[in-house]
């Protein structure tokens, strides 16, 4: 499960397709509609939010809407509880740095082109405030 820090405008197509599938995932997780990856370490920074649902919509909602912008399609209903006011989790300067690189070595592989369009500087998602600090303990390195 990979849900980007980084901003949905960063990502590629396949990314920005895969963050919206894995974070429904997550969203279903959250809602106790699944048995299976409850335990999966990129569902802590969602579950330390005040309200875990309205937080991972907020995130859902900002995908749907870079989505739009492209010309995708994404099923707004599929969304449990949207969110439009951000949940500020906090993201570590070194979750964005580590994630950012990550993308970079996909994109150059699968989409050369698109790299010109990822930033040497990370930007986080709408979802997050950057905080100083290494990689989260939640990422699998």
């Amino acid at each position: 499960m990979r849900i980007w820090s980084l901003h949905p405008q960063t990502l590629d197509r396949a990314a920005l397709i895969a963050d919206w599938r894995e974070t429904l995932l997550a969203q279903k997780v959250l809602a106790g509609g699944t048995r299976g990856y409850t335990r999966h370490p990129q569902l802590e920074r969602w579950r330390a939010a005040d309200d875990p649902l309205a937080a991972i919509g907020h995130y859902l909602v900002v995908l749907r809407d870079e989505a739009t912008a492209r010309g995708y399609r994404f099923d707004e209903t599929r969304i449990l509880r949207p969110h439009r006011e951000s949940p500020a989790l906090p993201v570590t300067e070194g979750q964005l740095a580590y994630e950012l690189g990550h993308l970079r070595a996909k994109v150059a592989v699968r989409a050369p082109a698109w790299l010109e369009r990822v930033p040497t500087v990370a930007a986080a998602a709408p979802s997050f405030v950057v905080v100083p600090g290494e990689i989260e303990p939640w990422e699998r390195l």
